[in-house]
């Protein structure tokens, strides 16, 4: 019987399990430069992975070393510059022109920043933890479906803390039964046949003296068999399951009016691309509806509501009545969790703000679990702004957001839809 133990020090699959080890321990830097990055990208690319800088001195290793102890007398040569007491000047101020970035420095050598690529799902990952769907209730178990995390047997890699006692000890066990059980069917027939040779009067010495050299021969390669070797490590495994938790909609309300200028929609349809993305990589199976407006409302699909270049005037009223006419036709209340998003640069006909403020209170917040607006411009307020900010007044389930720049979108994006407190 031959016995097979794979040694090698990194097998099948290890690379991934201390990759996902490497990005635990650095989440905090990793994030930051997450964060960092969506506001960098573009609508068409951010989406995808990411390369990660984090500063050689956040993962150096801690060590233990030998510190000088005791009293210590020393006699070290003199010097012909310097004398007790003497001031040393300060050292010159200025540098040498690099062609790098920052200042020059005279503070000796260093070492550049520790950069690795991360993935697309990792940094989906990244981007969207500790995010979800406020007020989301069970009202029918059959659509959304949520994933929660489950014992799935065991697995030859893992972490320290997940390490499987019992399972190991098994392990440990069944593998030096199997590395010593020949040598210890040996031992026991050289044992005795020592024995009888010892009791047999005028028997060999010779055959006695190799015969004990061949026990212990073979003792000491039963002792040397390890009590537990790294190949006996067991550590429970994890997994996710799909979990149906409850149906929901939401409404992703976009103005296209004249006012809104390029780099105003940009910033908007950064915003709802980072919602999509949320929604799509949250939950599996969640309606969404897409209205674009200006002076005239439609629903369009997932294509036009990125891409259409159409424009015009604005009364966002439209836009409100279309969403609550869909709501009643398609969603009811009853049996959907019904969410909206908005976006805005405030821009609208002075007539129309509290219309907008009229359609809220009575048609849409009294159904929606959650209604966020979100106005991107660098002007003052306008009629529609406070309209919906007397609205949170009266109603918990509102929230009102402003956008200056680029940066502001994710921050904005996580304080709407962050987890709330039990």
């Amino acid at each position: 019987m031959a016995n097979f133990i794979d040694r090698r020090l990194n097998a099948k699959g290890k690379s991934t399990v201390n990759r996902q080890r490497f990005i635990n321990r650095y989440k905090q830097q990793i994030k930051k430069a997450v964060s960092d990055a969506v506001t960098r990208r573009s609508v068409t690319d951010v989406d995808k992975g990411e390369k990660i800088g984090i500063p050689t001195k956040d993962i150096s290793e801690p060590s233990f070393h030998q510190g000088q102890g005791g009293v210590k007398e020393r006699i070290h040569p003199g010097n012909d510059q310097f004398t007790r007491g003497d001031k040393i000047e300060r050292p010159p101020s200025g540098g040498g022109q690099g062609s790098g970035q920052g200042d020059a420095s005279d503070s000796g050598e260093g070492q550049d920043d520790f950069v690795f690529q991360i993935s697309k799902d990792e940094y989906l990952e990244l981007l969207f933890e500790d995010l979800e769907l406020p007020n989301l209730q069970n009202n029918r178990l059959n659509k959304l479906v949520e994933y929660q995390t489950y014992r799935a047997g065991f697995t030859n890699d893992g972490v320290p803390a997940n390490i499987n006692i019992v399972r190991s000890l098994s392990s440990s066990l069944a593998r030096r039964i199997a590395m010593t059980s020949t040598k210890k069917g040996q031992l026991s027939l050289l044992e005795k046949e020592l024995e009888e040779l010892e009791n047999t009067p005028g028997a060999e010495a010779e055959r006695i003296l190799l015969l004990r050299e061949q026990i212990e021969e073979l003792k000491q390669k039963i002792k040397k068999v390890p009590f537990i070797d790294t190949f006996d490590l067991r550590y429970n495994n994890f997994a996710k399951r799909e979990i149906p938790s409850s149906q929901a909609v939401m409404f992703c309300l976009m103005d296209v009016s004249g006012s809104m200028d390029q780099a105003t929609k940009d910033m908007a349809k950064r915003f709802y691309i980072l919602l999509y993305l949320f929604l799509t990589r949250t939950y599996k199976n969640l309606d969404v509806v897409y209205i674009r407006h200006h002076t005239q409302a439609k629903e369009v699909d997932e294509h036009e509501f990125f891409y259409s270049q159409e424009t015009g005037g604005t009364i966002v009223s439209s836009a409100l009545k279309l969403m609550h006419k869909i709501q009643k036709e398609r969603y009811p209340e009853s049996e959907w969790n019904i969410y909206a998003a908005q976006a805005s640069d405030g821009d609208n006909w002075a007539d129309d703000s509290p219309g907008c403020k009229q359609i809220l209170e009575k048609n849409l917040l009294p159904v929606v679990r959650y209604f966020s607006y979100i106005e991107i411009t660098n002007r003052a307020h306008q009629t529609l702004w406070r309209e919906y900010e007397n609205l949170q007044k009266s109603f918990d389930n509102i929230a009102v957001q402003h956008i200056k720049q680029a940066e502001d979108i994710y921050p904005v994006f996580r304080e709407l839809f962050k987890k709330q407190a039990v």
